[in-house]
């Protein structure tokens, strides 16, 4: 709890922050997403010359990669948990330190080892900002304006996304691929400067860290993550089963655990609400979708629809400039229409979307290709932004920080389990492409299922 000092100062702004402290807090808090989001990209652009720079084997490469995803993964839940202990502020202004300093890091290294531990120091960076950054937007905007703040960070996360790989193929022509990381620490430094007496001050709750649920967390994931990854990779029917066995045990042992808790790492008080529930589990079937969308258009394009590798990236760009022109309006709609309503509309549209694409002659034409991607990302974004409202507004506010936990680790969960099937289905069927993209309309048509169904509980209950 706040002491009497804090609260007698009104420190705590429950209803956001003031004018225009809320400004500059937004800018920092957009400051940081962005290498953030970034980083997750442009590595991959750059893995073939960092493995070759580095003598390092292709296969043994991809870890720069997957440490960084991996560790955020992990993490999530117990640095949300944390939040809610010690403050938001604490943790994100935390996170961004240690990204930052991470990303120097990565500049300095000269081996692969010493590039995947900096890597996995940047992913439990990035995860710190991204377990508390939709509990921060929520402190720092009104409630009435929570739609808007979520339109607006999905706009900052859409164009980041779509123009991580421009960035990163401009940094290589002009330096080494250090830059690509190097780019991060003025970047910090400066949303450092910005947010650090600018971002909302938040209550503490004064409770205990779980450490046994955080190891068992930990595991539940790691296991989980190592089991897809064994189906894609064709490692062996044992130790995939042995892993995914592993995962299950440590998963019940984590959420028996935090049955008996009242602010639990698993928050099991929020899930029990019928409409936060709901939206996770939506959440997460459209994150498969767009995942599995991801992964597979580039190689339907390629292999096809016999288009180029330039022309495949261009192919790909409509979706999340959709994304970035539609997220603001829709945040906006959010504040004055049914929230359920629109999100209801935006899985319908990119089921329709996926459908189109999934569908595409043979001799598709260029705008035939655009006006569908862009469809996918007109639909993702009005079904995204109303469900993370849903999501946050529907827990309580001293619960903000395991709602925006809960509302990122759908996502990465999501996004990993659409690789992973992406990667199956490549390996399994002839036609994986066109496959991988039914299947995503599949998970599409079942986030839009899963909207109606919401819909009909929450009016039955009113």
């Amino acid at each position: 709890m706040p002491d009497s000092k804090e609260s007698a100062s009104k420190k705590y702004h429950e209803d956001g922050l003031p004018i225009p402290r809320r400004y500059w807090a937004m800018i920092a808090i957009w400051l940081t997403i962005i290498p953030s989001i970034l980083d997750s990209s442009i590595a991959n652009v750059a893995l073939p010359l960092i493995a070759k720079d580095l003598n390092a084997d292709p296969a043994a490469s991809v870890w720069v990669i997957n440490a960084y995803q991996l560790v955020i993964v992990v993490s999530l839940l117990p640095l949300a948990s944390l939040g809610e202990i010690v403050g938001y502020r604490r943790v994100f202004k935390s996170g961004l330190v240690l990204f930052t300093l991470a990303s120097f890091l990565c500049t300095q290294v000269h081996t692969l080892q010493g590039l995947t531990l900096a890597r996995a120091f940047q992913g439990l960076g990035a995860a710190c900002i991204m377990a508390v950054n939709g509990a921060t937007v929520r402190y720092t905007f009104p409630s009435r304006m929570l739609g808007r703040a979520i339109g607006f960070n999905s706009l900052v996360i859409a164009l980041s996304s779509a123009v991580g790989p421009s960035v990163a193929s401009g940094i290589l022509s002009i330096g080494p691929w250090q830059w690509l990381f190097g780019i991060n620490v003025p970047l910090g430094i400066l949303a450092l400067a910005v947010g650090w007496k600018t971002l909302p001050s938040t209550p503490h709750s004064g409770g205990r860290f779980h450490i046994w649920s955080t190891i068992l967390n930990i595991a539940t994931f790691l296991l989980a993550v190592l089991a897809i990854d064994g189906l894609a990779q064709d490692r062996g029917v044992a130790v995939t089963l042995a892993e995914l066995a592993g995962a299950i045990i440590a998963g019940f042992m984590l959420v028996h655990r935090s049955l008996s808790q009242s602010a639990p790492l698993v928050p099991i008080d929020l899930l029990r609400i019928p409409v936060f529930s709901m939206s996770v589990v939506t959440s997460i079937a459209s994150f498969i979708a767009q995942s599995l969308a991801f992964v597979a258009l580039p190689f339907y394009f390629i292999d096809v629809l016999h288009r180029s590798q330039v022309d495949a990236g261009l192919l790909m760009t409509p979706w999340p400039a959709a994304v970035a022109c539609v997220a603001p309006i829709v945040g906006r709609l959010a504040e004055r229409h049914s929230a359920l309503m629109l999100s209801g509309i935006g899985s319908g549209t990119l089921l329709v979307g996926l459908g189109l694409l999934a569908l595409l002659p043979a001799d598709a034409t260029s705008w035939d290709i655009t006006w569908r991607t862009a469809l996918c990302g007109v639909g993702f974004a009005t079904f995204q932004n109303p469900n993370n409202k849903i999501l946050l507004s529907s827990a309580p506010l001293t619960r903000s920080g395991a709602a925006g936990g809960m509302l990122a680790t759908a996502r990465l969960t999501g996004q990993t389990l659409g690789a992973a099937l992406t990667a199956v289905v490549f390996r399994l069927a002839s036609n994986g492409e066109g496959m991988a993209l039914i299947m995503a309309a599949l998970f599409a048509g079942l986030a839009a299922f899963l909207n109606l169904r919401r819909y009909m509980v929450l009016n039955e209950r009113i």
